[in-house]
């Protein structure tokens, strides 16, 4: 019986916050404002993803989804944010994690150097130096700040990597991607599609040498 004097659950009713209810309706119309931009303005609403995020952390606090009559918040990003729903929840921890960069430089740097810059938030905690990081977020490209976030998370350089498009028919698709499970199954499941296609590659690449050399 001791094991079971240790266990106490909480039944007290969750507290249900009061909605302002002109507040409310003005921080859903402004989320439906920044998200019906056309999509030739798209530059311009990621502008407004600071924005965004603080009307988005506003509603979940304090459950404004609750005035139109969803169960969740869960349900109002699905509502607003059907393809995206990863998107909303990075602007807001954003705005949650970022609070001491000042918002016109976090305009500045975008939306997708900030997700990354969290991530440097969070590690560092109180230690966090928000200065030099905003300046390499800054004048660093993309993807070279985000091998410098991710050098600082782990203490290793990270190899440069680019993402290659090519056309494939869809008679094609099975062949290709019946070898990368075949490449996966031998080099093992944690390697990821671009290793097991290099090696793929490099047998391809070795048996034509084997073949010149046997001529």
């Amino acid at each position: 019986m001791l094991g079971l004097t240790s266990l106490w659950i909480d039944r007290r009713p969750m507290v249900t916050p009061e909605i302002n209810r002109r507040r409310a309706v003005f921080v859903l119309g402004r989320i439906d404002e920044i998200l019906s931009w056309e999509k030739s303005k798209e530059q311009e609403k990621d502008v407004r993803f600071i924005e965004l995020g603080e009307y988005l952390c506003e509603v979940r606090a304090k459950q404004y989804w609750r005035l139109e009559k969803l169960k969740s918040f869960d349900e109002f990003l699905e509502k607003r944010f059907a393809d995206s729903r990863r998107k909303a929840y990075y602007l807001m921890t954003i705005h949650e994690h970022l609070t001491r960069v000042p918002k016109p430089q976090l305009r500045e740097m975008g939306w997708t150097k900030a997700r990354e810059l969290v991530k440097v938030a969070r590690k560092d905690g109180e230690q966090f130096d928000c200065a030099p990081w905003v300046h390499k977020a800054k004048e660093l490209p993309k993807e070279q700040f985000r091998r410098e976030v991710e050098r600082h998370l782990t203490g290793k350089e990270t190899e440069a990597w680019e993402i290659i498009y090519f056309k494939l028919y869809k008679s094609q698709l099975p062949v290709v991607e019946k070898a990368l499970e075949t490449a996966a199954l031998m080099l093992g499941t944690d390697k990821s599609r671009g290793y097991c296609l290099e090696m793929i590659c490099a047998d391809f690449l070795a048996g034509a040498r084997l073949q010149e050399n046997e001529r």
